[in-house]
Parts: structure tokens; sequence; C-alpha cells
């Protein structure tokens, strides 16, 4: 039988506003940084892994334009009624 780890992490940072719960995580063993994001008002929940070139706070701050920049689709994105909707 062989042994599964079940990866461990270290909570760096952690803010919560309007519905929007953003970690910055470090799993120490694996050397990986990842952003977790969870909104409550959308559903949307997605991990950002980070990268040797990302700046963990950037992405920690501005977890969503990481999201949409990497491709991620983002139920929020096209259903916030606060955002104009482009002509």
């Amino acid at each position: 039988m062989t042994a599964t780890r079940i990866p461990t992490a270290t909570e760096l940072a952690r803010r919560e506003a309007d519905g929007v719960h953003v970690a910055l995580l470090w799993y120490r063993h694996e050397g990986v940084v990842s952003v977790v994001v969870d909104d409550s008002r959308t559903g949307d929940v997605f991990e950002l892994v980070l990268g040797d070139a990302d700046n963990a706070l950037d992405v920690f701050h501005h977890p969503f334009a990481y999201a949409t920049h990497r491709g991620i689709e983002l139920q929020g994105a096209t259903e916030d009624p606060a955002l104009p909707i482009a002509a």
C-alpha cells in the first residue's frame, strides 16, 4: 500500500470584502504559492498557482484580473449588474 501525502498549506494572508474571500497560500513541501478565491455572490471559486515571474502580492490584490488574463471564465464577469454593458 502506498501512502498518499495530502498537501498542507500555510496561509500567508487573507482578506474578505463584500462576499469575496481571497487567501494567499504557501505549500512549503511542494514549493508552490497560490491565491484562492471564493466569491459567494457569483459562485466563482478558483485557484491561481503562481509561477516564478508572478508577483504574489499583486495576484493576491488583483486575482480577478489575473484569472481573466489566464482565460478562466468567471460567472460574475458577465452577470454583474453594476458593470456597464459595452456597446
